[in-house]
């Protein structure tokens, strides 16, 4: 479990953080949502401590962030995993050297245990074929999941998405999302991620942040926030004919049943 508590942050004269306190919850696929300007990078900068938040806390499991030493902030850092947006794989490195990094840079593993790990979180990912090939010679759909492969690889307690779900055709959106929530379940990880789509909000929103204007405006789950009377939520998520046409279906549904 994540815990932030009245977290604060700006930029010069930007308030870009005004106070937000939340809980992303283990076991969950936590989301960030909101529009451009909202916070949500900020916030997610925050969380992987990249950025010191001006005040408040975030707390890891009870541990709180800015109270560690060096060496416990060190030993944080190898809980968590990272997606990035555009994968940021090495593009010198083959899959199964991509995957192997941060075991190299961080745990004492032999070449042979390495190998092992390896092999196993690429045929979790469903990569078995891949090891040899080189970023260039994937698809993006497979470069994602090099990417959570890599992230997964130290049995994180921690995973980090940041739009992971960027530049892939629907289908394959869905097969990503369906590996994270996947991977969250099995491993017990605290998930968080950090995304503009709304299908991942209706598939995979076990626990949903909106922001707005560096606040939270709204929490809650994807059965939720179909019900939500909130209008800042509702103006974001049901923006397209579409989402509003789901929407009512659902709620017509909802008092049927």
């Amino acid at each position: 479990m994540i815990e932030v508590k009245d977290v604060k942050k700006a930029f010069g004269e930007s308030q870009v953080l005004k106070g937000i306190s939340t809980v992303f919850e283990t076991g969950k696929t936590n989301l960030i949502i909101g529009q451009s300007g909202s916070g949500k990078t900020v916030l997610l900068k925050s969380l992987l401590g990249i950025f010191t938040p001006d005040s408040g806390t975030i707390s890891f499991d009870g541990r709180i962030y800015g109270e560690l030493t060096k060496d416990e902030k060190r030993e944080l850092r190898t809980e968590i995993g990272m997606v990035f947006q555009g994968s940021a794989l090495f593009d010198s490195m083959t899959v199964a050297e991509n995957v192997a990094f941060p075991l190299r840079m961080f745990t004492k593993s032999s070449r042979a245990q390495i190998k092992e790990r390896v092999d196993f979180v690429l045929e979790r990912v469903n990569l078995v074929d891949a090891h040899k090939k080189l970023p260039s010679e994937i698809s993006g759909g497979m470069q994602k999941r090099v990417a959570i492969a890599r992230a997964i690889v130290n049995n994180p307690k921690y995973l980090f998405c940041d739009e992971p779900n960027s530049g892939l055709d629907p289908n394959t959106s869905i097969l990503i999302d369906n590996l994270i929530l996947e991977i969250t379940k099995e491993y017990n990880i605290t998930t968080v991620i950090n995304t503009h789509d709304m299908n991942s909000v209706m598939e995979i929103g076990e626990n949903i942040v909106f922001l707005k204007h560096g606040l939270k405006a709204w929490q809650g789950t994807k059965e939720e926030i179909f019900r939500t009377d909130n209008k800042a939520v509702t103006d974001f998520v049901y923006s397209s004919n579409l989402f509003k046409k789901v929407r009512e279906a659902y709620l017509k549904d909802d008092k049927k049943s």
